[in-house]
């Protein structure tokens, strides 16, 4: 048995991203075709309680305690730093452990692993606060919110499964506005998850398309562009092309901004018409995967409106294949289904987006194959 798990490490260490994600769902597939009916179901109805209980360790810092020690920490040792009562902690760690987030090191006595410092990072754990405290209530209302609606697609954002669970009448944007602390931990989560991997400005041929402008002229406005990771990645990439740099959100994510020299913050609501007119690049990262169609119509005709004859809309989302989608991406899609009553979409579903706005593709660039993360950049017909 070492000698295979030995063999499959190797074989993971020398593996680029896309064959990485190959061999997980392997193993994936492999530990599911050996379970019992039994393993099966205790796995599955353990799943939302993992979540729960690594929400609980981010509160009491159990991962940032056991990543700043270099040595294994006991249960006692724990509790003097947690204020924690023994037992219940002891009970706790003892689960995280056998869950592989963390690490037994001997009776009463625990230590980091790998996952246990992606579970202190701060953008982590902000992705773990979003999904579960702001995420969670959906899941857990989806069921019986569909069984309602006869099993009905869901098309309108002020009326899905987020209303229900929340008990509001307002969209989860709005909701989040009211909120400061979980759109503290959306907008944290949201600029961690492009952290050392390749991005969309690494593939586009931004300088082939951006020469002989103005200084005067809007180079790139990122729209809706939360606290400016783009614009600041885009200034960092690019410091000597002329032209204005513009980072447009609402006003609880551009009072955060990232203070980047260069970069002009704009408050703006994209539902309404684009005050910067004819820029080079309009850029929408992740922000039409919120939205049903008819929104994002409303967002794209708005950024249409202001566009210059040579104006290129850059729409950086998942571009799913028609069939054989990942678990990953599923499970991103259904997310955005529960609180959005949006979808990650299909080549064929952003098509049909794009030819009922009047737009046309005139270039493609998947830049993360494994989540079919791609830049594309779109025109008026």
């Amino acid at each position: 048995m070492d000698a295979i798990v030995n063999q499959v490490t190797v074989l993971a260490k020398g593996a680029d991203e896309a064959a990485r994600k190959a061999i997980l769902t392997a193993l994936r597939d492999l530990s599911y075709s050996i379970e019992t009916p039994d393993d099966t179901v205790t796995r599955i109805w353990g799943l939302h309680l993992s979540e729960a209980s690594v929400r609980a360790a981010i509160n009491l810092k159990l991962f940032n305690h056991l990543v700043d020690s270099p040595n294994p920490l006991t249960v006692e040792k724990l509790v003097s730093l947690t204020n924690a009562e023994e037992t219940l902690l002891a009970r706790l760690l003892r689960h995280l452990a056998s869950n592989a987030m963390i690490k037994e090191t001997g009776l009463n006595e625990y230590t980091a692993t790998h996952i246990t410092q992606t579970l202190a990072h701060p953008g982590r754990q902000a992705c773990i606060k979003h999904c579960f405290d702001d995420c969670g209530p959906c899941y857990q209302e989806m069921p019986a919110y569909l069984q309602k609606t006869g099993y009905r697609n869901l098309t309108d954002s002020y009326h899905t499964v987020w209303q229900d669970a929340w008990h509001t009448k307002e969209s989860l944007f709005e909701w989040m506005m009211g909120h400061p602390k979980n759109f503290e931990n959306f907008n944290l989560f949201m600029a961690t998850r492009r952290e050392n991997q390749t991005t969309w400005i690494d593939r586009y041929p931004v300088k082939g398309e951006a020469t002989g402008l103005s200084p005067e002229r809007a180079l790139f406005v990122d729209v809706g562009g939360g606290i400016g990771h783009q614009c600041a990645d885009f200034k960092a990439k690019y410091p000597d092309l002329p032209g204005r740099v513009i980072l447009q959100d609402l006003p609880l994510a551009v009072e955060h901004a990232i203070p980047t020299p260069g970069v002009e913050v704009m408050t703006y609501d994209f539902m309404t018409p684009q005050p910067i007119k004819g820029a080079k690049f309009y850029y929408l990262r992740a922000v039409l995967h919120d939205w049903p169609d008819e929104k994002c119509r409303v967002i794209l005709k708005n950024t249409i409106d202001a566009s210059a004859p040579d104006s290129v809309i850059l729409i950086d989302d998942i571009v799913t294949p028609n069939k054989g989608v990942n678990w990953q991406v599923t499970q991103i899609d259904l997310t955005m289904m529960v609180v959005c009553a949006a979808m990650e979409r299909t080549e064929t579903q952003w098509q049909n987006l794009f030819d009922s706005i009047g737009l046309k593709i005139v270039k493609r660039f998947v830049y993360t194959p494994s989540m079919y993360e791609t830049v594309t950049a779109v025109v008026p017909k």
